[in-house]
């Protein structure tokens, strides 16, 4: 297995000589390929995707959509090219009391990157998800480590990917997918000197333990793991007051979707204790109840739901609102539970994640115990604010802690749902992610799989395309500290 693993690897970094040299347009037509074989796998992806996840054909179906359009929106940034950050400081060679030389910066990739797919989903996060989109349009080259609960659905997106591979006339090893189950495999992958950086999405312990092997490198390498959150919500009073109705359905609509097998599933609901929120759990509660109850990905997370809610539903001072008992195996049943922010922060076990269809409120005294619970929480991919206008004005300081502890603040909506855009940040601070000043979605999400790299006084006909006088390629790049379009013509400013 260890002489398997070292050729992959050296293979991926002959590829990785070549693949940095190909041009944003060239990758554009990869990643473009890549969505058009995705595509053309037609109705067997969807169904083989069913089959092996537990979820309906009509969710993947928007997934697959999700997932060739972002193939799509980063083959358009690396065809435009601004992306590389492109920075020029011209020289002043009698400057006083020393020349300035010629420095010009720009982005450049790293090198193999190791994408260990995700479970809750098998096309976005997984084989062809967005780590492996992002690396491939920063010019590396990508190793998939297979997930074992999808395995047929895996194979078939990698073998699409290997099919554009060809059809685009590139290194046969810039893309690469290793099936098996075993932990050993990724320490391998993880640890191998030719690997330049690692994506993970999945579990804290699973996301720390790659963490930890990446650090016993002899040259560490980054490791960008975005792993548990209960992306809390605070309930503001005159919004519960007038919205109790439709933010029930909303918050069960989210709570349930995909059975809770969303990393931005709402885990954590606090408000102030009042009639209108005993009124909003009641609704809560009876929105759950007219949900079915569905099968989980597989036995793993069933596991890991089940005995999470066993040691939280029976722990002293939590109160079981609801809970959906269904016949079945893998079935994941709704459950909504309540404590008091007293018990809630005497005991931190309840501020972990449970995997799963769950949400627990916890009812605070008044503001002030509110803001202690709100101080208290670790880093989140979300956190939720409902409130009207009025609510949010007065309650300025909670948004403030909020902009600390999480990487999206949402307003009077769901945390559910990552829209893929230019400005996403799926992320956050520590244990949401390993590193909170990256995002695992969204355009930005290339910037983990680059370095800043220099040129001084470079003749210009070995510079990179980016950095050259005539600046060919037409981007914007900042020179002598403003933005233009031109170096030595009349500039275009931005």
């Amino acid at each position: 297995m260890i002489n398997q693993l070292n050729k992959i690897m050296e293979q991926a970094y002959e590829a990785f000589l070549s693949y940095q040299q190909v041009s944003g347009k060239e990758k554009k037509e990869f990643l473009y390929a890549i969505a058009e074989e995705i595509e053309a796998l037609g109705d067997e992806l969807l169904e083989t995707a069913s089959k092996e996840s537990n979820l309906p054909v009509a969710r993947f179906a928007g997934e697959r959509g999700r997932t060739c359009g972002q193939l799509r929106a980063f083959g358009d940034l690396v065809a435009e090219g601004t992306w590389v950050e492109a920075v020029i400081d011209t020289a002043i060679p009698d400057r006083k009391p020393l020349p300035k030389p010629d420095m010009r910066k720009m982005m450049v990739p790293l090198g193999p990157i190791l994408v260990f797919g995700a479970s809750n989903f098998p096309l976005a996060y997984s084989t062809a998800g967005g780590d492996t989109a992002s690396a491939l349009a920063s010019g590396c080259p990508v190793i998939v480590k297979g997930h074992p609960f999808h395995p047929q659905t895996s194979n078939l997106v990698s073998s699409a990917i290997q099919r554009a591979v060809a059809k685009c006339h590139l290194h046969p090893f810039v893309f690469q997918h290793v099936d098996g189950a075993s932990f050993e495999i990724g320490k391998i992958l993880t640890q191998h000197p030719m690997t330049a950086g690692v994506g993970f999405t999945g579990s804290l312990s699973g996301g720390m333990a790659i963490y930890h092997y990446a650090q016993q490198r002899e040259f560490p390498i980054p490791v960008f793991s975005e792993m548990g959150s209960t992306n809390p919500v605070i309930l503001l009073k005159d919004a519960l007051q007038h919205s109790a109705p439709e933010l029930a359905k909303s918050f069960a609509a989210s709570i349930t979707m995909g059975v809770g097998q969303f990393c931005t599933n709402p885990g954590i609901m606090l408000g102030v204790k009042s009639s209108v929120l005993n009124h909003f759990t009641s609704l809560l509660a009876l929105e759950l109840s007219m949900i079915p109850a569905y099968k989980m990905l597989h036995e793993g997370i069933h596991k890991s739901y089940t005995s999470g809610l066993d040691k939280v539903l029976y722990d002293k001072g939590v109160e079981t609102v609801y809970h959906a008992h269904a016949e079945g195996s893998l079935i994941g049943s709704p459950v909504l539970a309540r404590v008091s922010a007293t018990t809630f922060l005497q005991n931190p076990d309840l501020h972990h994640e449970i995997f799963g269809p769950f949400s627990l409120i916890v009812v605070c005294e008044n503001k002030n115990q509110l803001t202690e619970v709100w101080k208290i929480l670790k880093g989140q991919l979300t956190t939720t604010i409902i409130g009207t206008d009025h609510d949010l004005e007065l309650n300025k300081d909670l948004i403030d802690i909020a902009k600390n502890i999480a990487g999206r603040i949402v307003f009077n909506g769901v945390p559910t749902g990552v829209e893929v855009s230019n400005a996403t940040v799926h992320g956050g601070p520590y244990p949401a992610s390993t590193d909170g000043r990256f995002t695992s979605v969204g355009m930005e999400a290339i910037k983990r799989w680059v370095r800043p790299l220099c040129y001084q006084d470079c003749p210009d006909f070995l510079l990179p395309d980016e950095l050259k006088n005539n600046n060919p390629l037409g981007i914007l790049r900042k020179i002598n500290g403003k933005y233009t379009v031109f170096l030595y013509r009349r500039p275009h400013l931005w």
